[in-house]
């Protein structure tokens, strides 16, 4: 009987709540810290998030509750590519002549393409529901810009999408999906804003950053009010929306009869990470599962492993509020890598404080290193990753390797959170010999370090 290597759920096993981790946190300990006023440096209340957010969405991003519905119209939506599948990739575990077992949970079935629409058609349903007109927003590779202008498009708003300079000009064809569904798309940074203008004039040349991106999307919704700003990842409200990737996995990974004994995903903001790994971490919390979590990011923007923990802002503008995170300063701009989507200045607050509490591991890696690992990937499984998840396949790759070296039997999951389709120009760069091993500029990082407010942090 041939082994089995797909595992996927019937429609009526999709989640029906998103799991919130900041109980079970605070419970273990790890309290959540209170976002800061930009302006008074105190604790923010939801009248402080009310120009950019509906009730609802404000009201997620506090909540002590662990559980949240979903609501109808979400899940109607949900259904058109959820649950998605998941698979042991036994062709790289033959390649690699490893003893471990290799699973992977694929979020590239998306009709974006990725992981970002778990949280886009929630967004655009709850500010549909409040009556705006309008959503603004940043994105770095696309991905996320993709998945929000899809959902505005289902739930009837307009988007604005203002996409870092870097990938508008590496990535056209993410730019070409964004316009087909309706959304207005400005290389950021732009004329358009105050923000941008600003940065234009110290840097006319400048490749633009998400901090940036996310200081014009701000101001844009600040200053209209048919208009709210949507996220794409960091916050709670967020990250616990991409929590039906962990909970279907949990399922998927129970019919292969196994458990994980490393969970790895690649970090940007935290969002893909956190959607796979908190179900999972739910249990370690609670002393019912004993695993590695090994978040990975490039080492061009290396904020878990040389970031600072401290109050910071999540924009380069300084309007949105201070969070408590790993982070290279807010005025950080980080190499222009193909891995877009991970070159944010800092991380979750949540996923941040699970690194600092020892209860997560970081590792950096460079351009080729895994790029090197996609392709592998790509000739032994047939899927070609994005650049993000090809971070979290450097370190799958790793863990084989080690688990073959010591004759260790070993469980490994990990996120692939999209494919690559629309970046094949990074992987003809790569077989070319064209791709640049870029360094991490300390000095970038002692500028962007000497800028953070000086807010301290409890503890």
């Amino acid at each position: 009987m041939a082994e089995r290597n797909q595992f996927n759920l019937e429609p009526n096993d999709l989640p029906t709540a998103w799991y919130n981790i900041l109980p079970d946190m605070a419970a273990a300990g790890m309290p959540p810290l209170p976002p800061l006023h930009p302006g008074t440096k105190e604790p923010v209340g939801p009248a402080d998030l009310a120009p950019l957010f509906p009730e609802a969405l404000i009201l997620q991003e506090v909540s002590t509750e662990r559980w949240i519905d979903i609501p109808g119209p979400v899940l109607d939506a949900y259904r058109l590519w959820r649950p998605s599948p998941l698979y042991r990739a036994t062709r790289l575990e033959q390649a690699l002549q490893t003893p471990a077992h290799i699973y992977f949970k694929y979020e590239g079935t998306s009709p974006a393409g990725s992981h970002k629409p778990n949280t886009a058609i929630a967004q655009a349903y709850y500010n549909k529901e409040a009556g705006i007109r309008r959503l603004a927003t940043e994105t770095g590779a696309g991905q996320w810009g993709s998945a929000l202008s899809m959902a505005c498009q289902f739930f009837g708003l307009e988007c604005l999408v203002f996409m870092v300079k870097a990938s508008y000009q590496q990535k056209p064809y993410r730019r070409v999906f964004m316009e087909t569904m309706g959304a207005e798309v400005r290389p950021s940074p732009s004329s358009t804003t105050q923000s941008g203008k600003a940065i234009l004039e110290g840097d006319p040349d400048s490749p633009g950053s998400l901090g940036i991106a996310i200081s014009e999307a701000v101001e844009i919704a600040a200053t209209n009010p048919d208009t709210n700003y949507s996220l794409g990842s960091v916050l709670n409200h967020v990250l616990l929306h991409q929590t039906v990737i962990g909970q279907e996995a949990k399922k998927q990974m129970e019919m292969a009869g196994e458990s994980p004994d490393v969970i790895i995903g690649c970090v940007g903001g935290g969002s893909n990470y956190s959607g796979l790994a908190y179900p999972f971490m739910a249990d370690k919390l609670a002393g019912k599962l004993d695993a590695r979590f090994v978040a990975t990011e490039p080492a061009a923007c290396p904020t878990l492993t040389k970031g600072l923990y401290a109050y910071d802002f999540g924009d380069t503008g300084e309007m949105t509020p201070l969070v408590a995170m790993y982070t290279l300063g807010h005025t950080f701009v980080p190499a222009p890598v193909h891995a877009g989507g991970l070159r944010y200045h800092g991380d979750a607050p949540s996923l941040c404080m699970l690194v600092k509490h020892g209860q997560m591991e970081a590792i950096a890696y460079t351009q080729n290193q895994v790029f090197e690992a996609g392709v592998q990937f790509a000739r032994t499984q047939g899927i070609i990753p994005g650049p993000e998840p090809c971070h979290a396949i450097r370190a799958t790759i790793d863990e084989a390797i080690d688990a073959r070296e010591k004759g260790e039997a070993r469980v490994i999951l990990f996120g692939l959170s999209g494919h690559g389709h629309f970046d094949l120009q990074a992987y003809d760069d790569y077989l070319a010999g064209r791709l640049p091993e870029v360094e991490f500029e300390q000095d970038a990082l002692d500028a962007g370090l000497a800028h953070l407010p000086d807010v301290p942090v409890p503890g």
